[in-house]
């Protein structure tokens, strides 16, 4: 997704980037929000339009540690999400394919319950966000079911808007509840 030559270079995302696409049930722009704190304000420009975060959590060892620690990008991310009002959140748990052994039931596991934890201390309800095994680089869980993880039998969440359940990262996008917009009222700008 990193389009500047900078980006490229670093291996990081710098500047929020906009990428559209359709579901089954929705049009979605993904705002692709830079996760290194060098550009924390660029992922606050980014979040701030969101009616959904996706946070996703790298589950190589070492690279989950770090994030979820004290000072760590995976903690702040969720906190700025949940203050900036985005109140709909999906866990992307990446990099399955490079867990030890590949694809690990036990990590999934492992990150699903410490996240779990995290997030309810800051205002979600963990029994309404999706945690979704997924390997971007394999392409693992991402829009079909990954034959590397037959443990993995789906996530399911519940609300009281009604309950929802899928294999996929695309099945959480299709599960994300559109919030309700004042269109009989005056458009508002940002100046």
């Amino acid at each position: 997704l990193d389009k500047l030559k900078a980006e490229r270079e670093r291996g990081i995302t710098i500047d929020i980037a906009l990428w559209k696409f359709e579901t089954q049930k929705f049009y979605i722009t993904i705002i692709d929000a830079p996760g290194h704190r060098d550009f924390i304000k660029n992922m606050i420009t980014g979040t701030s339009q969101a009616d959904c975060a996706v946070l996703i959590v790298a589950a190589g060892t070492g690279e989950f540690e770090a994030g979820i620690s004290k000072e760590g990008q995976t903690r702040e991310h969720a906190l700025l999400a949940y203050t900036l009002g985005v109140k709909q959140l999906i866990i992307g748990v990446n990099k399955m394919d490079s867990t030890t052994p590949p694809f690990s039931e036990d990590r999934f596991k492992e990150i699903e319950k410490e996240v779990g934890s995290y997030i309810k201390k800051i205002g979600y309800n963990p029994k309404a966000v999706p945690f979704v095994p997924i390997s971007g680089w394999n392409g693992d869980n991402m829009l079909e079911p990954s034959d590397n993880m037959p443990w993995f039998k789906g996530w399911a969440v519940e609300r009281k808007e009604g309950n929802a359940s899928g294999k996929t990262l695309i099945d959480a996008l299709d599960a994300i509840l559109p919030p309700s917009r004042p269109t009989d009222k005056a458009l508002r700008l940002p100046l």
